[in-house]
């Protein structure tokens, strides 16, 4: 079965690389600046090259403060790419993948999201997430839109290699405590959209619509921090100078963009459905920290 990987350079991306080639795909990855996807003739080369039984958008405008003063191409990469991918993808009569995010969700909450919950985007980052959502729905019958939060993994930069950066070079870190949401592993978000992907090659057909995938359980920034650090010095693979963990609220540091206060997301239906297990977050984290931290010691 052959997958075509957009924005393949990035985090997720990569990890679907590097998964999908251990069978039983042919995956072509597609990312700037080799590939400028909003680019009609890039596109369509891409494509006819690749010839792809099913495509997994990956790719995404992800700076969050900068697309507000930003907004044309954030828009551009998160609403109109999207949909010039779901409009090829319904000439060539294949599925899309469509991976957002928890920021479409911004309203007061105090449970888990679902998928039937309406979204309520602030920001422009996440509205423009949340109007690639609406395209793909638009454009194209036969698809999945996944939203996931929270993303860290072994490439790219994310949260948990900045904890390890500043917790080398600083004795005090803030760390704002006030915004919850469930940490998720890249490697296992690439996993279950690949074990999808085998059940579409299996069958031919998809329970289509939204589904939600990210870790098991919920925390704050501050509390990611502090199981990063601790989990650093436990193994005792690197000079942790940091004594203090401060506690921030969100109004301590501001930021351009808003930030969800709760975004966790309820992933009951993707397990129901598709029967892909969940892992904690903290019990995953535990799990890869070594090798987040040996990617992170070489610059990946």
């Amino acid at each position: 079965m052959k997958i075509l990987v957009t924005g393949a350079s990035g985090q997720l991306g990569w990890a679907l690389m590097q998964r999908a080639a251990r069978g039983p795909f042919t995956a072509t990855g597609a990312d700037l600046p080799e590939v400028n996807l909003a680019n009609a003739a890039d596109l369509h080369r891409t494509m006819r090259a690749a010839r792809p039984n099913l495509v997994i958008n990956a790719a995404a405008y992800t700076d969050v403060d900068g697309a507000e003063s930003d907004r044309e191409r954030c828009f551009l990469a998160n609403e109109a790419v999207p949909r010039r991918l779901a409009i090829a993808c319904r000439e060539a009569r294949i599925p899309l993948i469509h991976i957002s995010t928890d920021f479409v969700f911004h309203a007061p909450r105090t449970t888990p999201w679902t998928e039937t919950a309406g979204v309520s985007p602030r920001g422009v980052y996440a509205e423009s997430k949340a109007a690639g959502e609406a395209a793909v729905q638009s454009e194209l019958d036969r698809h999945l839109i996944v939203r996931t939060a929270w993303l860290y993994g072994v490439h790219g930069k994310n949260f948990v290699k900045t904890m390890l950066s500043l917790a080398r070079d600083r004795e005090e870190i803030g760390v704002v405590a006030d915004q919850v949401g469930c940490p998720t592993f890249a490697g296992d978000l690439a996993k279950a959209l690949l074990t999808i992907a085998e059940r579409y090659r299996n069958s031919a057909e998809l329970d289509w619509g939204i589904y939600h995938y990210c870790g098991g359980g919920s925390t704050t920034w501050h509390g990611l921090a502090e199981a990063t650090i601790e989990l650093a010095r436990q193994r005792n693979c690197m000079a942790v100078k940091v004594r203090r963990i401060r506690a921030l609220t969100t109004a301590q540091y501001p930021t351009p963009a808003v930030r969800p206060a709760y975004s966790v997301l309820d992933c009951r239906k993707i397990q129901a459905v598709f029967g892909i297990p969940v892992a904690h977050w903290r019990t995953r984290l535990e799990t890869v920290m070594d090798a987040v931290i040996a990617a992170w010691r070489e610059g990946r």
